[in-house]
């Protein structure tokens, strides 16, 4: 174990200056902004400002939905950040969480072709942050919510969800609960177990844990089969020091302590920290135990020692240096290409559930050369150590996107019709 540490210490230095100078040269970030249409002519400069522009201002001043034919707004996101609980480095403020929105910048322009700005807020009072956000929203086809500390990115984006008519995506929420439900779900047939039968063990219950215990449930999931664990143990509704949405998930149980909860437990998902999940604890899980140890970049447990504790377990992390990584990057470029393709109103549950379906199937699916290539494999299919699509899959464009287009059409939130998805 010691020599593992060191090594994950020095690999952690090289990438810490790799990662400096890959963000500082050959000029400062990661994203700039291009010019789509030719700016060379005193011609093309007349349309493309004075006096040309003066058109499209009164077309859209007559017709609000005019902006979607002739501004960049219909494939335009704004990925919005407060600072207050970036990656795995907690409340670090709005300046020091733009490398990380840009990022995410990258992974939508790359996975889906949107287009994005990053948006840095001060404002720790979150009414101050909805009104901010609201405000700026009109020139937006989609707004993504990022690394909003909990609980108050449960209260923004209720907030902005009721009041504007864009769709509102928080990723840290909603886009963990998709990858996680799609990867149980495959997880669960190759144990020969149901998600109506198997008994939940959660422990981190802020925005990732309560959402993905939300969406399970919605998928079939009884309440009553699922516990929640924070730092003070079992969230239980005997508990005094619980927030409002914490109490919508405390469960009537005597149990108290995590080694109580996962006694004959199923399923393991660790949103939390590293080793919390040990050996002993393991050993107690039911048959064919499910452990999704998503800490980043330390798992809840670590993937060699579950597997030596308990050979009939599966296995996924956070990490892509294991098999199974639960990355949000499956979900939110492809959600959001969905989303604004049918120029939709929300992103709600059904639009959630359609990926999570999408997600699952496509792990089934025979896997194209042009991935293995990508990966340096020579096969992968369908099991324990595949229950997920890999991120550099081109076909999660052309199987998600459309999937929750079509439910943002069957759930009446979309303004067009579907048209055929096309890779970025």
């Amino acid at each position: 174990m010691a020599e593992t540490e060191d090594r994950d210490d020095r690999r952690e230095g090289y990438l810490t200056e790799a990662a400096l100078e890959y963000h500082a040269y050959p000029r400062p970030g990661k994203v700039a902004i291009e010019l789509t249409k030719p700016c060379n002519t005193q011609r093309e400069l007349a349309l493309a400002y004075t006096p040309g522009v003066a058109a499209p201002a009164r077309a859209i001043a007559a017709d609000p939905e005019a902006a979607y034919a002739y501004t960049a707004k219909g494939n335009l996101v704004a990925v919005v950040t407060d600072g207050s609980a970036v990656l795995g480095l907690g409340d670090v403020g709005p300046l020091a969480g733009k490398p990380v929105m840009e990022g995410k910048g990258v992974l939508f322009k790359r996975f889906a072709g949107i287009d994005v700005f990053d948006i840095e807020v001060e404002a720790p009072d979150p009414g101050d942050f909805v009104e901010t956000v609201s405000r700026i929203a009109c020139g937006f086809g989609g707004i993504n919510l990022e690394d909003i500390a909990a609980p108050k990115c449960f209260e923004i984006e209720r907030a902005l969800v009721e009041r504007l008519d864009i769709p509102v995506f928080h990723d840290d929420q909603h886009g963990t609960a998709i990858i996680i439900a799609a990867g149980l779900l495959n997880a669960l047939e190759l144990a020969g177990k149901r998600l109506e039968a198997v008994r939940i063990v959660c422990v981190g219950a802020g925005a990732a844990g309560i959402a993905s215990m939300s969406l399970l449930e919605s998928l079939g999931a009884p309440r009553g089969n699922i516990l929640m664990v924070d730092r003070r143990g079992v969230v239980h509704a005997g508990r005094e020091d619980l927030n409002p949405y914490k109490r919508e998930v405390a469960a009537e149980t005597p149990l108290r302590r995590l080694a109580e909860a996962v006694e004959g437990a199923d399923v393991f998902i660790g949103v939390s920290g590293p080793d919390v999940l040990t050996p002993e604890m393991l050993r107690t899980m039911a048959e064919r135990p499910i452990v999704f140890a998503l800490s980043n970049p330390d798992p809840e447990i670590r993937p060699e020692v579950a597997l030596a504790t308990r050979p009939d377990v599966i296995m996924a992390t956070g990490r892509s240096d294991y098999p199974n990584q639960v990355n949000n990057v499956l979900g939110f470029p492809f959600i959001f290409r969905g989303a604004l393709d049918v120029r939709a109103r929300r992103i709600n549950r059904a639009m959630h559930v359609a990926a999570v379906h999408a997600l699952r199937d496509l792990a089934r699916e025979p896997v194209p050369r042009e991935v293995l290539d990508a990966y340096q494999l020579e096969r992968l299919e369908f099991g324990p150590d595949y229950i997920l699509p890999k991120p550099l899959d081109p076909r999660l464009i052309e199987t998600v996107a459309p999937a929750v287009a079509r439910a943002a059409v069957e759930s009446g939130v979309a303004r067009l019709a579907p048209q055929p998805a096309a890779r970025p």
